[in-house]
C-alpha cells in the first residue's frame, strides 16, 4: 500500500538518481550533443562552402569553355584564310604553268612549221631542179649549181 515513509523513501531515492544522472550521465550527453551539433554546423558551412566553391567553378568553366570556342573560331577563320590563300596560290602557279606550257607548245609548233617549211623548200627545191632537168633535157649538176640553189630554197 502506500504511505508516507515509502513516499519519502522513493522521493529521495529519485532525487539521489536525478543527482547522480545531473552529475554523472548529463554532462556527457550534453558533451555528446554539443559535439553533434559542432560537427553539424561544421558540415553545413563545408556544404555551404562546397556549392559556393562549385558555383564558381561552373562559372570559372564557362568562361574557359568560352575563351575555348572564341579560340576554336579563330583557328578555323585562319585556317580558311589559309585554304584560301592556298587556293589562289595554286590556281596562279596552275595559270603561270599553263601559259608556261602554252608558250613551249607554241615555240615548239613555230619550230615544226619551220621545219616543215624547210623540208617543203627542199622538196620543192628538188622539184623544181628535177623539172627543169626534164624541160631541158639535161643534166643539172648539184654541186655545181649549189649557190644557184640555195638562193631559189631562200626565196622559196
Amino acid at each position: 500500500m502506500f504511505n508516507l515513509g515509502t513516499f519519502l523513501l522513493q522521493l529521495v531515492f529519485f532525487f539521489v538518481f536525478v543527482g547522480i544522472c545531473v552529475k554523472f550521465i548529463w554532462p556527457p550527453a550534453i558533451n555528446a550533443m554539443r559535439e553533434r551539433q559542432q560537427r553539424i554546423a561544421e558540415g553545413l558551412e563545408n556544404a555551404e562552402k562546397a556549392d559556393a566553391a562549385l558555383a564558381e567553378s561552373q562559372q570559372e568553366a564557362e568562361k574557359i569553355l568560352q575563351q575555348a570556342r572564341a579560340e576554336g573560331q579563330q583557328i578555323i577563320d585562319q585556317a580558311r584564310k589559309q585554304v584560301s590563300s592556298m587556293i589562289e596560290d595554286a590556281k596562279t602557279e596552275a595559270r603561270s604553268e599553263g601559259e608556261r606550257i602554252l608558250e613551249a607548245a607554241r615555240a615548239e609548233v613555230a619550230q615544226e612549221s619551220n621545219r616543215a617549211r624547210e623540208i617543203l623548200r627542199n622538196d620543192v627545191a628538188t622539184l623544181a631542179v628535177v623539172g627543169a632537168e626534164r624541160i631541158l633535157s639535161v643534166d643539172i649538176d648539184r654541186s655545181k649549181h649549189s649557190a644557184m640553189l640555195e638562193e631559189l630554197v631562200q626565196e622559196l
